[in-house]
């Protein structure tokens, strides 16, 4: 039988939720590319109840312990000496959100004989070392597409919050204050803006499609150029680099995953090259942009505005300067883990391990590491190589 360890974000600080606001979800059955919720044979679980945090287990135990595995649920996955480091020694499996991450670095799979799969409980694996693991033979899966639609709403929301200078507003009523001109100093329309996408995946796409309707010019650029039906239908202008894209556009967003190759992609230089007074929202990972880059352009002018939900590490220390820095609209990592979002990751979770339990494949979608190297998802959208770290500088939140 197998040892499951399961890293989650904490409780609500006034205790798990006794009653929701809503008393329903709607009920999806596909995906908009036409792919499946996902299929477990059952959940022991009410949708739209609180899962990702450490009481909600993700509605795992009992499916696990009914079948004989062990389950620990745990919330301190940081430094030398976290229960995520204690509990990993004889663990066979890993599952962590991208929201908390428990960071499965090189080292800490050297420590690990027994790990045999990594599963992200949501979208987007980095927090695995995942070079790692294709030379430890370990098998990692998400829950590709679970919340996808949730993040791209997160940053259509994001980005009028920016343009419109949402975020002071609201803080002059609750001031007490209404002096409109403090507010409207910094508020534009979206209308006629020139608004660009770094990748066009299933979160990228989603936001063009919901950006039209603003009349907007749309711009992308991806390693994987859509087809011209796409491009048609949504007016698009394609980029072949980030480099050519962030010279035209007021706004720019950024959908890729984190590798390599991607890493520290939003340097100074790179933000230079962007008009000046841009607006960037980043839902992707927290590296993919250089932190102090970030804040001084803000300072300068350079951007008028960022905001996202992603930070490195997560969570952030209490003096990250994106915490402080003028002009943002930062929240913790949110996006993706509405209780909409949870029923379906939670949900392709347990058909994850379903199938490993039963020895049937997993869905090709899900795959992002198997058989030492990269596969189905992860064959699409990453490269080799390691973009992990950061637990111990993660440490420093509860210090």
């Amino acid at each position: 039988m197998s040892k499951v360890l399961c890293v989650l974000y904490d409780d609500p600080v006034d205790g798990y939720p006794k009653s929701y606001p809503r008393n329903d979800l709607p009920k999806l059955k596909n995906y908009p590319n036409g792919q499946t919720m996902p299929t477990p044979s059952a959940i022991d679980f009410e949708p739209g109840v609180l899962l990702g945090c450490v009481s909600g287990e993700l509605g795992l135990r009992k499916f696990l312990e009914d079948r004989g595995h062990s389950l620990v649920v745990t919330s301190d996955k940081d430094g030398a000496n976290s229960a995520f480091d204690r509990e990993l020694a004889d663990a066979e499996i890993v599952i962590s959100q991208p929201f908390w991450p428990a960071y499965l670095t090189e080292e800490r799979i050297a420590k690990a004989p027994n790990l045999k799969l990594a599963i992200t409980a949501g979208i987007g694996s980095d927090h695995v070392d995942l070079q790692a693991a294709m030379e430890g033979n370990i098998t990692v899966a998400e829950v590709t597409f679970c919340n996808s639609i949730s993040v791209s709403e997160h940053v259509l929301m994001m980005i009028l919050s920016l343009v419109r200078n949402y975020i002071p507003s609201y803080q002059q009523v609750v001031a007490g204050g209404w002096n409109i001109a403090d507010c409207v100093t910094r508020s534009y329309d979206l209308e006629g803006m020139q608004v660009g996408t770094v990748a066009a995946g299933r979160i990228g796409l989603a936001v063009l499609r919901r950006l039209k309707p603003f009349d907007v010019g749309l711009h992308y650029t991806d390693r994987h150029r859509l087809p011209v039906e796409t491009e048609r239908e949504l007016n698009l202008t394609y980029h072949p680099s980030v480099e050519d894209m962030v010279r035209v556009c007021d706004v720019v967003t950024i959908n890729c995953p984190l590798h390599p190759q991607t890493e520290n992609l939003f340097d100074e230089a790179m933000i230079g090259r962007m008009k000046r007074g841009a607006f960037l929202v980043n839902t992707a990972r927290g590296k993919i942009c250089n932190r102090d880059a970030v804040a001084r352009a803000l300072e300068s002018g350079q951007l008028a505005g960022y905001a996202g939900d992603v930070w490195f590490p997560q969570p952030a220390p209490k003096d990250h300067p994106w915490r402080s820095m003028s002009h943002h609209g930062m929240t913790p990592h949110i996006s993706g883990s509405s209780l909409s979002a949870q029923t379906r990751y939670a949900a392709g979770t347990r058909e994850i391990l379903e199938c490993w339990f039963d020895g049937r494949p997993i869905r090709d979608e899900y795959l992002i590491v198997a058989g030492g190297r990269l596969a189905g998802a992860g064959a699409h959208s990453y490269s080799p190589g390691d973009a992990t770290k950061g637990s111990d500088e993660a440490a420093r939140f509860r210090g």
